[in-house]
């Protein structure tokens, strides 16, 4: 079976193409990750993105290794305001709440600086605070993205590879990302802009409102690439008073 997909073309452009997905539907929990880390101690930042990055990679493994059960969980359970809802539907309306919640909650201690700091300015957020609630997020952001495999690959060996090589560029980029976000505030809140956005996006799939996500990610490379060019502004500035002072 093995030897038969390496030799298929078509299951290279299926592992291709469910990879590069699967990168873009993880950078929602790479953002809730990033956030996250950054209230934890600064020496166990690292670890907190690492057993995150882990927690996501299991979750999708054990979901990947129980495909029937998966797709059981799309079956309606009950029917209310003539729809019905399944589990799928109710663990995004939950997580989407937890977002907004979460996001919410970020934003004011950010702008009000009232427990999330201390005067020295360290986090205030345990470890072990920190990866329980991105293993709760996890869950949610597995299930969708689990879901999106079974539908667009026939083979598991290429989900589980796609999942895994998702992962691996996750794991590169968890760091360097987690450290941008900590140096810049804007982006910061930029990111937590983000997390209400996916929020309101999930509770929206939950009600079977489906926005697709091609808005979502629109809407979020538009503000990235407006905060670059603010980035980039600020910095020539700085370089101007910098050259401005030597001079004089």
């Amino acid at each position: 079976m093995m030897l038969e997909l390496l030799t298929d073309p078509q299951a290279w452009i299926s592992l291709a193409t469910l990879a590069v997905l699967e990168i873009v539907l993880g950078i929602d929990n790479l953002i809730f990750l990033t956030i996250l880390a950054a209230r934890a101690p600064e020496h166990r930042r690292d670890a907190v993105r690492k057993w995150g990055l882990a927690g996501a990679l299991i979750s999708r493994l054990v979901l990947l290794m129980s495909i029937a059960w998966v797709i059981g969980l799309t079956a309606p359970v009950f029917t209310a305001f003539d729809m019905s809802f399944s589990w799928r539907d109710m663990v995004l309306f939950f997580g989407g709440l937890f977002l907004l919640a979460k996001g919410t909650t970020e934003i004011h201690g950010t702008v009000e600086g009232h427990g999330h700091d201390n005067a020295a300015g360290a986090a205030t957020m345990s470890v072990a605070g920190a990866i329980v609630q991105i293993a709760i997020l996890d869950i949610v952001f597995s299930l969708d993205s689990v879901i999106t495999a079974v539908g667009m690959a026939e083979h598991v060996e290429i989900m589980v590879l796609a999942v895994l090589i998702a992962m691996a560029v996750m794991l590169f980029a968890a760091g360097p990302v987690g450290r941008f976000v900590e140096e810049h505030p804007t982006v910061k809140m930029l990111a937590l802009a983000f997390l209400i956005l996916v929020g309101a996006s999930l509770i929206a799939d939950g009600l079977h409102f489906h926005i697709p996500r091609g808005y979502i990610y629109f809407a979020i490379a538009f503000s990235i690439g407006v905060e670059t060019l603010n980035l980039w502004a600020a910095a020539r500035r700085e370089r101007r008073r910098a050259r401005q002072s030597i001079s004089q």
